[in-house]
């Protein structure tokens, strides 16, 4: 069983592995996107995360997910990793990080 602070150090871990993804088709990491909606560590090492796309018919809605898993997988004292995709509630720009939009030219 991991500590809090070890749970906590994977979550930390988790976010910035999250934040080498990149929507192939927007030059902004999947994190400040705002497509990241939760990340749950398990005292048995175990990751959850609920996620959603810009939209259904995104053209990464396989390779994205996949993406994140396998990365994810690879973080030390990580027993395994669910990606899961909801859709409510629906990604808007509002959802991405001031970072974000300004890097997008939205400000």
């Amino acid at each position: 069983m991991l500590t809090d602070a070890q749970m906590q150090e994977i979550d930390d871990n988790v976010i910035q592995t999250i934040k080498s993804c990149y929507d192939p088709e927007i030059p902004v990491n999947i994190y400040e996107l705002g497509l990241i909606y939760q990340v749950r560590v398990a005292g048995n090492g175990k990751v959850t995360i609920k996620m959603t796309l810009t939209s259904p018919n995104c053209p990464a809605a396989q390779s994205l997910p996949a993406e994140v898993k396998e990365k994810v997988s690879q973080i030390n004292d990580v027993s395994g990793v669910d990606v899961d995709i909801v859709w409510d509630p629906p990604w808007s720009p509002a959802r991405m990080s001031e970072a974000a939009r300004l890097e997008l030219g939205m400000m």
